[in-house]
């Protein structure tokens, strides 16, 4: 195993990135997160947002600097482009690359682009990422609270030379300074965060809760004990989990639960789950996954849309959103709130 070097405040230029204008392209979760930090940080920001659409009204609402996106990249030093996945290549065709200049900083926060070649850089111009673990609204969150997320950085470019330095202070400046920086590539992070996220954090999870739901619905069970047991209860295993590892989390559980664990875990996720796995790394390792995705959205995400909407009819959606009306955690400010950010 290779050893781990985590950069923090102590290590990182914090003033250099405030000597750089930043556009920020978009204000979805990571934009808002992203860009209100850098605001709050003092640096001087500018969010390129496609004019009349819903996150210009979003931006102009907190007060911000906003511009037509191909007029934030003639201005700026660094731009942050923080739109999704499959519309990155198209925006950086029509509105970035034109207005490019030589010694740009282009950024990233998930290397699907670059890794995969819908993204081709023209030369004299840097290409970074800095990418926080964790969704934009705990990056905004965690910054608030004086604390922040941990980030990746990567360069796959350096033209000016001094492509890490400026990443660290960006990463800095959004918060992840606070937490920890560590240093990776764009391949290392593209093909770690899609499997991740598919094997485990959103498609194995979600499949999992809702597996195990229509099970105990199935059986007779009442739906709301069915969702507290296998769905509310799970923010506490992995706030356990997170804090010190999974032997943290047993120690923590009944001897019950933790032999449970050790006895019937593994005939849920199993050899054949592992294959499963692989199979899916695979297919992000050899690109067939990215060709897949932006020909679904190319296409008009029919299939992707069907699968939303039947997502979000699912019983355990209206079983929690029931549930979470009638208790008090449900009157704390919210991390997402669909009308601001």
């Amino acid at each position: 195993m290779s050893k781990l070097n985590i950069y923090t405040d102590a290590d990182i230029d914090k003033e250099l990135i405030k000597h750089k204008k930043i556009a920020i392209i978009g204000f979805g979760s990571q934009g808002y997160g992203q860009g209100m930090n850098l605001v709050d940080s003092g640096c001087d920001v500018v969010f390129g947002l496609r004019k009349g659409g819903s996150s210009w009204a979003k931006a102009a609402d907190y007060g911000l600097k906003i511009l037509p996106i191909s007029e934030a990249v003639k201005q700026a030093d660094i731009i942050q482009i923080l739109i999704p996945d499959e519309v990155q290549s198209e925006v950086y065709k029509n509105e970035i690359e034109p207005n490019l200049h030589e010694g740009q900083y282009l950024m990233f926060s998930h290397g699907f682009n670059i890794h995969y070649g819908f993204i081709e850089p023209k030369s004299g111009v840097n290409v970074i990422m800095v990418a926080p673990k964790a969704p934009g609204h705990t990056v905004r969150s965690e910054y608030k609270a004086n604390k922040g997320v941990p980030s990746l950085i990567a360069v796959e470019k350096d033209y000016t030379g001094d492509s890490k330095a400026v990443a660290l202070s960006y990463a800095s400046a959004i918060g992840s300074g606070r937490a920890g920086v560590i240093e990776t590539t764009f391949k290392e992070e593209t093909e770690t965060d899609l499997f991740g996220e598919q094997a485990v954090l959103c498609g194995g999870c979600d499949y999992l809760i809702k597996t195990a739901f229509e099970t105990l619905v199935e059986a007779g069970y009442s739906p709301y004990m069915a969702y507290f047991e296998v769905c509310h209860e799970l923010k506490l295993i992995v706030d356990l989990i997170y804090e010190g590892g999974i032997e943290n989390m047993h120690y923590s559980v009944s001897n019950n639960a933790e032999y449970g664990d050790y006895t019937r875990g593994s005939r849920i996720i199993n050899s054949e789950t592992k294959l499963r796995m692989k199979e899916i790394l695979s297919q992000i390792q050899d690109g067939s996954y990215a060709k897949e995705f932006m020909t679904e959205f190319k296409s008009g995400s029919k299939n992707f849309n069907t699968l939303r909407k039947e997502s979000e009819n699912h019983l355990i959606e209206k079983t929690g959103s029931e549930i979470r009306s009638l208790f008090s955690w449900n009157d704390r400010e919210k991390l997402v709130n669909r009308n601001k950010n």
